[in-house]
């Protein structure tokens, strides 16, 4: 008989969730804060500044199938996938301390120099944690459905750790002041900055840890132990990309990340600088993101459950990237009906695109992870191998290696567009502005369409993955009835 498919409780479902928060905090710190503050505070230019973030991207993403395969090939008493989560907590909130707390008194290639060993033991440590915890997600979670409100826990607790962060960031640390405006310019803000989200994600993936370890004796096991090696790294990377829906969605996140990256450099000079916000306004927008946050949780599964998973990436990917447009692209025409940055409608529209991009990205995210666990399952029925973390490590890498150029590119726009270092609000010249507006909006998102486009190459659903599912069944089954060699 076909084996019943184990279903998670709610617990150990929002412990996964949980651990995704430390991510959350470092995606938040290193894309809204850390090139703002080696660029405009530290003084190091933007072409500096984004080459260390892409030598930290280059290192961590081709850690990633390293961190993968080992996890993949490691069977301990407490799994494959708890061990190197827990090691991974220290380093990582040592690293990122001393990430936003370099020395005083150094030359500029001194603080370049220090932003990239920091920058690297934090993606790297992460990386040990985010690896197997991705795996981790495609072996609790069996059922179909249940991976898509699995993912969508997971994705909300990361996006509320990016959003808490931003929010007790911009209220506690980085205060308006007469002295500093934007508050974000105050140095002394990032020494507890550093300390607090250290410690915070220690906190995340300790409850993860503990909160899914009741699961571990209910994991597959493998089959067989092999070494790690190099070799065998390349030729199981060689297995997953010959799977058709693997590369559809590795090529369309390699367009979507590096719009997103690019992006991200700018993020923070468009809030200040495009829209004229202070930094109490600015703590307003993750407020906004949380309640869109709590009621993507229960739409995901409803859209993935109406649509199919690929059309529930497709439509919620096109609507967000219409939303990100829209008020961008009418500052940039001068639109005379438009209103202006010193009117009390701005901040409203803003925290009205923020609300609808906070609804739409959790389901695409959560979609998206929920369907290469879904190759996981494919994968096993081609090659006979469960792989979760070699297949996860790839998408991390794409996301991490097309993120590194995106960071150059970002850094070095700064430079081109002569965005000046320290920059005061209203000090920037007009034409500057205008530039930032137009990389951040339209003149980027012709790469996101791009990557909507490949997406239409996945093949699976709900049906093929039954059939996948019954055929793994039948294959144990058989396996099972052949009797043991005496």
């Amino acid at each position: 008989m076909p084996r019943a498919v184990r279903r998670l409780s709610l617990t150990p479902m929002v412990a996964y969730g949980l651990g995704q928060t430390a991510e959350g905090i470092k995606n938040a710190a290193f894309n809204t804060f850390l090139l703002f503050y080696y660029q405009q505070v530290v003084g190091v230019s933007g072409t500096l500044t984004g080459l260390a973030l892409a030598i930290a991207l280059v290192f961590d993403a081709v850690t990633d199938p390293v961190a993968g395969t080992i996890s993949d090939k490691t069977q301990t008493r407490w799994g494959r996938r708890h061990p190197f989560m827990a090691v991974s907590m220290l380093p990582l909130a040592a690293s990122f301390y001393l990430l936003f707390n370099p020395p005083g008194s150094m030359t500029e290639m001194g603080y370049f120099g220090w932003l990239v060993v920091f920058a690297v033991l934090v993606r790297g440590s992460l990386t040990f944690f985010h690896i197997p915890h991705l795996a981790l997600g495609a072996e609790l979670a069996q059922e179909y459905g249940q991976r898509s409100t699995l993912f969508a826990f997971s994705t909300l607790f990361g996006a509320l750790g990016g959003a808490f962060t931003g929010f007790f960031a911009y209220r506690l640390f980085f205060p308006t002041t007469p002295e500093f405006n934007p508050g974000l310019l105050n140095p002394d803000g990032y020494v507890g900055f550093g300390a607090t989200f250290a410690i915070a994600m220690v906190v995340a993936i300790t409850s993860c840890i503990l909160g899914t370890a009741r699961e571990i004796p209910h994991l597959p096991k493998r089959k067989k132990l092999e070494r790690f090696g190099f070799v065998r790294l390349w030729g199981e990377l060689k297995d997953v990309f010959r799977n058709r829906s693997f590369r559809a969605l590795f090529f369309g996140m390699l367009f979507s990340t590096l719009v997103l990256s690019i992006e991200g450099v700018f993020s923070p000079f468009m809030g200040v600088h495009f829209w004229h916000f202070t930094t109490e306004q600015l703590a307003l927008l993750p407020v906004v993101a949380f309640v869109g946050l709590l009621l993507a949780v229960p739409l995901t599964p409803l859209v993935t459950n109406w649509l199919d998973k690929k059309l529930a990436l497709l439509i919620p990917a096109a609507i967000a990237i219409v939303n990100g447009n829209v008020l961008i692209a009418l500052r940039l025409l001068d639109v005379s009906w438009f209103p202006s940055n010193e009117s009390p409608l701005i901040l409203p529209l803003v925290m009205g695109t923020t609300f609808i991009a906070t609804l739409m990205i959790p389901v695409v995210f959560a979609s998206l992870n929920s369907m290469f666990a879904d190759i996981a399952d494919e994968h096993e029925l081609e090659t006979g191998e469960r792989r979760e973390g070699v297949i996860f490590s790839a998408r991390s890498f794409v996301v991490k290696a097309t993120g590194a150029l995106g960071v150059i590119i970002g850094g070095t726009l700064l430079d081109v567009i002569a965005f000046p270092r320290g920059a005061a609000m209203g000090t920037v010249p007009a034409d500057t502005v205008w530039m930032l507006g137009f990389i951040q909006g339209p003149a980027t998102s012709v790469f996101t369409l791009l990557g909507l486009g490949l997406y239409l190459g996945y093949r699976l659903d709900r049906a093929r993955h039954a059939e996948i599912v019954a055929a793994l069944e039948q294959r144990a089954v058989d396996a099972a009835a052949i009797p043991a060699d005496p």
